[in-house]
């Protein structure tokens, strides 16, 4: 329950940000009239369609993209006539015959049949323009949604959220409805006041219309809500609110007393595809050992480990071990089940793998990571786990300690353990300190010191700092910034990051699937032997599919070092920097 009062809380907020005022003059267009006919309807058809595009837009296709600004143009060429229709009785009595077929009357006087559904069009309208500061709060909210997918729970927080911010308009709409009253009787001036009205609304269309809204009010810092929210999310948000990528971290084996206290292994149904095996479920696994591998094929934490998994498969399968890989994605185009069969086959991974696109397995195991392991004995019974990468030496030996259990000790194995050596992105991380993993979407991002305030979801252009400290980037060129991604809108544009480590990922993928080329340097030159699996020594390399790809690999001595990448083409799409 504290994430749905975090949301509403965060949408009560925005009443304070700079970034509502567009909106205001379609909401108090009608502060004149009825609230519960009037701005009542306004306000939840508001709240309805930015829900429900808020909630498709997790799912990720370039299908929607396009509805949502189709939608804005429809949007806005509908407040336009409206604004037009305040200012000019004429041309509203010619405009209202055709809208009322449909209930869309464009002028002030709505009667009883018409008044609700017109109300609840222009609420719709603007539902597809209102584009809230996405700050702290709304952040968390997007960011999940992201993760989990279009469904129910994400859907009620951002219906939540899109609540709190109708309860703070109506306030205000309601306090606007007694000035507009009080002006009228002082100034005998209602005529005036409606074309006032209408003026406000064609330009709150045309400051919506050129991206003014982002652009010039980001820069109203003063205004910021971000500090409160943030206090909001220290005091009442739960750590277990986010996923997180493992490291290096301490194996966590189950101990207990008596095999009685040992938790059950979790179900492993609700999965969207399997791969290499028919659906399993808990019951055709008794009598086995079962290692459940948490995992996502753009993380170079897990991809990391796969050399291990596949080394304990070719040993131990036929002795009674059963790994299952369950795919759990945290980027949108991992939920494609074409790309994840791609991955499957490039990796060579031939155990199971459930495709766990609702995180129905995720959840009935309450995992927060990625790499996650849990082994199980024959009996159903989680006996260790282990989050984030090592751990090797650990997990295999008590891999063969379960499977003598499974056997009543008479198993006959090479107890010695597996010899593995990865290659490019699968290969061990280098022992020394490296920069943290980055987020390049605005939902999770840090470090950008580019000049320019970002414009959320917007085409922009942004320049790189003259100098970056380390783990500092910058973008230049024309850059679209989303949620979990940053978007290049023309050839020439690039990203440069100031890292340490010895290898140097990078999530791409192309927008509209076509071939992207893109050209590497380190300090301003070709990487040459420091060139990465996925580029030549000269730097260049292609785009072809949505994964992870390697960048940089220092042959000799490691250094920090200012990477650049450049976009010879448009539509390249960025979205988290790994290390290694």
């Amino acid at each position: 329950m504290l994430i749905f009062l975090l949301a509403y809380l965060g949408g009560v907020l925005t009443i304070f940000s700079p970034c509502v005022l567009p909106v205001l003059p379609f909401i108090f267009a009608r502060s004149d009239h009825s609230f519960r006919r009037s701005g009542l309807p306004i306000l939840l058809g508001m709240a309805a369609t930015f829900t429900l595009l808020a909630s498709l837009a997790a799912v990720g296709g370039a299908w929607l993209i396009a509805l949502n600004q189709y939608g804005r143009y429809a949007a806005m060429s509908l407040l336009l006539l409206m604004g037009l229709a305040l200012i000019f009785p004429a041309l509203s009595e010619r405009l209202m015959r055709p809208f009322v077929a449909f209930g869309g009357r464009l002028q002030q006087r709505a009667d009883r049949q018409t008044s609700v559904k017109g109300s609840l069009l222009l609420g719709v309208a603007v539902g597809f323009l209102w584009a809230p500061c996405a700050g702290p709060i709304l952040g968390l909210v997007l960011a999940g949604a992201a993760l989990n997918g279009a469904n129910l729970y994400s859907a009620l927080l951002l219906l939540v959220f899109a609540a709190g911010a109708a309860t703070s308009l109506a306030v205000a709409l309601l306090a606007g409805g007694r000035v507009f009253s009080l002006m009228k009787r002082g100034l005998g001036a209602e005529e005036w006041l409606r074309r006032g009205l209408g003026v406000a609304v064609l330009v709150g269309v045309v400051v919506i219309a050129l991206g003014w809204d982002t652009r010039f009010l980001s820069q109203f810092t003063f205004l910021s809500t971000a500090s409160t929210e943030q206090e909001l999310i220290s005091q009442l948000a739960k750590p277990s609110l986010s996923k997180q990528h493992g490291t290096q971290q301490p194996g966590a084996a189950i101990v207990a007393a008596t095999s009685a206290m040992l938790p059950l292994m979790p179900p492993i149904s609700g999965a969207t595809h399997w791969f290499n095996s028919p659906p399993l479920n808990s019951e055709m696994l008794h009598g086995k050992v079962v290692l459940v591998d948490f995992w996502t094929y753009s993380c170079i934490n897990c991809l990391r480990t796969l050399p291990y998994l596949k080394a304990w498969n070719e040993k131990y399968r036929d002795q009674g071990l059963v790994i299952i890989g369950v795919h759990a994605p945290e980027f949108a185009f991992e939920k494609d089940r074409h790309n994840v069969e791609q991955a499957i086959r490039d990796l060579g991974i031939t155990y199971p793998v459930a495709m766990d696109n609702q995180f129905a397995i995720w959840n009935a195991y309450q995992n927060q990571y990625w790499p996650a392991h849990y082994l199980i004995d024959a009996q159903g019974r989680i006996r260790d786990q282990h989050f984030g990468e090592g751990a090797y030496q650990e997990t295999e030996q008590m891999i063969q300690t379960l499977l003598k259990e499974a056997h009543q000790g008479v198993l006959a194995m090479n107890e010695g353990l597996v010899q593995v050596a990865g290659s490019g992105a699968t290969a061990a991380a280098a022992d020394m300190e490296r920069s943290p993993e980055t987020y390049l979407g605005y939902a999770r991002q840090q470090n950008l010191v580019s000049p320019e305030a970002i414009k959320r979801d917007i085409a922009s252009h942004y320049s790189a700092p003259h100098a970056l400290k380390l783990n500092q980037w910058g973008l230049s060129g024309k850059w679209r910034i989303s949620a979990e991604s940053a978007a290049v809108q023309a050839s020439g544009g690039a990203i440069s990051y100031r890292f340490q480590g010895r290898d140097l990922h990078l999530v791409l993928g192309s927008v509209n699937g076509k071939p992207v080329r893109f050209r590497v340097t380190l300090d301003g030159v070709a990487p040459g032997a420091d060139h990465g699996a996925d580029v030549d020594a000269q730097g260049n390399g292609l785009i072809r599919e949505q994964r992870l790809y390697q960048l940089v690999r220092q042959s000799g001595k490691i250094a920090v070092h200012t990477f650049r990448i450049e976009f010879l083409d448009a539509d390249a799409e960025a979205f988290a920097f790994t290390f290694g």
